[in-house]
């Protein structure tokens, strides 16, 4: 009996596959693709960090009152206070605010997916049951820190940061 060789394919067929997929999927170019996982990604915690201010550099009692009392950290099936509450609802509203303005214009862009990745791990330690949103997060986050930002982001043009080729 032969064995079937599972690259039987003849090689004109596999090129054929992929010069058809090549073209078909060329209209979708890296930079238009990094812009809209840049915009996808900033858009719910800027919308979140709108929550914790109550007008400019005004933390709002909200904020204050879910990291004090109501935020725990859940790890190893203990339930944890946030140490330092004020601290920590201060520098989420920070982050919050600042990075997906930083990702929407593109400058500093790895460095700003890479503190929302900090972001993304906190949150998840915080609610746990959020698993299948923050794994979206995370692959977006992934994605910016290693291919960066494209073509349309001032990284780009201002020559900080050139992305990388995928692939």
């Amino acid at each position: 009996m032969a064995v079937m060789n599972s690259n039987a394919a003849p090689a004109g067929i596999r090129a054929a596959i992929a010069n058809f997929t090549n073209a078909l999927f060329a209209w979708s170019p890296q930079s238009l693709t990094m812009l809209v996982a840049r915009i996808g990604l900033a858009l719910p915690f800027w919308y979140s960090g709108l929550t914790k201010w109550d007008g400019f550099l005004n933390l709002s009692f909200g904020a204050r009152t879910l990291f004090a009392e109501e935020y725990k950290l859940h790890l190893f099936g203990a339930e944890i206070p946030f140490p330092m509450p004020d601290l920590f609802a201060t520098l989420a509203g920070i982050g919050e605010v600042t990075f997906p303005v930083l990702l929407v214009l593109g400058i500093g862009t790895r460095y700003a997916a890479l503190a929302l990745i900090g972001m993304t791990l906190i949150v998840q330690l915080t609610e746990p049951d959020g698993w299948a949103i923050h794994l979206t997060w995370l692959a977006m986050e992934l994605a910016i820190v290693t291919f960066g930002p494209g073509k349309i982001a001032l990284d780009y043009l201002l020559g900080i940061d050139r992305p990388a080729k995928i692939g």
